[in-house]
């Protein structure tokens, strides 16, 4: 299986990637938000150092308590920074182990249309698409234009808008109909198939109990042959459990990690990304 994305090929299986999180705005719930231009790229040079294969960058949260963001000001925090790290891709430091992908991957966290318009043509390898084209295809049209690989994310409706939580008879035969039908919509719209990531949306209109069954039963995705997404990091489904606030999630973190290896997801999308990184090695080799 390959992953395609602006020009490169990244061959799976492999070592799992390691998504890092960085938000530019100000409303990230884990309170880890950087909005001047050099410390962000200060930031990303910390990360690679930490062993990230991909630079995940958004200016808006995804939660529905936060007011939408202009699209305006989304583009003001991302266009500068995309800009800036095209320009000192090749300058980044050495990759922290043989197996991290380098240059690292930059991944755009946006979903309307007029900021991925802005956006993707001066840079990004892949679009992380919260909406995964429900209002439209016009997102993976500008991917398919662009190269750009494209993440597609399981929701309901539309992102910024609150959706009630409900429990699924069966989440993961939710979850096989809904990626079936998206991949057919992204490849009618121009998007090559090795250039597709499945994203099964943990705390998106789901209840506890659904979030921790798509987390035993990751491997049922599979069947698509494209790389999986576990957002892991420091989600309110962990909260549940532990009955702890974000910034005390990283353990919980953890856990969910070594699950998905056991389920042969191919990158997490994680917060702390030196803890990440040596679980990955550490489960990897006693795996």
């Amino acid at each position: 299986m390959n992953l395609l994305a602006r020009g490169r090929t990244i061959v799976f299986p492999r070592r799992p990637l390691v998504m890092g999180i960085l938000n530019l705005g100000a409303e990230s719930f884990s309170g880890d938000s950087v909005s001047h231009l050099d410390l962000a790229l200060r930031r990303v040079r910390q990360m690679i150092a930490e062993g990230a294969d991909i630079i995940d960058v958004g200016a808006e949260s995804a939660a529905t308590g936060h007011p939408p963001m202009s699209e305006a000001g989304e583009i003001a925090y991302l266009l500068p920074f995309v800009r800036r790290f095209e320009e000192e891709r090749a300058g980044f430091p050495p990759p922290a182990d043989p197996a991290q992908l380098f240059p690292p991957l930059l991944s755009i966290n946006t979903w309307r249309t007029s900021v991925v318009e802005a956006v993707l043509p001066v840079g990004g390898d892949l679009l992380n698409d919260l909406s995964a084209l429900a209002a439209s295809d016009a997102n993976a049209r500008v991917c398919a234009a662009t190269g750009a690989a494209l993440l597609l994310m399981h929701n309901e409706g539309e992102p910024k808008v609150w959706h009630p939580y409900h429990a699924y008879p069966d989440v993961m035969a939710v979850l096989e109909t809904f990626f079936k039908e998206k991949i057919a919509q992204a490849q009618a719209a121009g998007v090559a198939r090795d250039a597709l990531v499945l994203d099964p949306g943990l705390g998106f209109s789901k209840l506890r109990d659904d979030n921790l069954r798509i987390l035993g039963h990751a491997d049922r995705l599979q069947c698509f042959e494209r790389p999986v997404l576990l957002p892991v990091s420091r989600k309110t489904v962990i909260g549940e459990v532990l009955g702890v606030p974000p910034a005390e999630r990283d353990a919980g973190t953890v856990a969910c990690i070594v699950s998905g290896l056991r389920r042969g997801v191919q990158i997490f999308r994680v917060h702390n990304i030196r803890a990440a990184v040596q679980t990955i090695r550490t489960a990897g080799a006693v795996l």
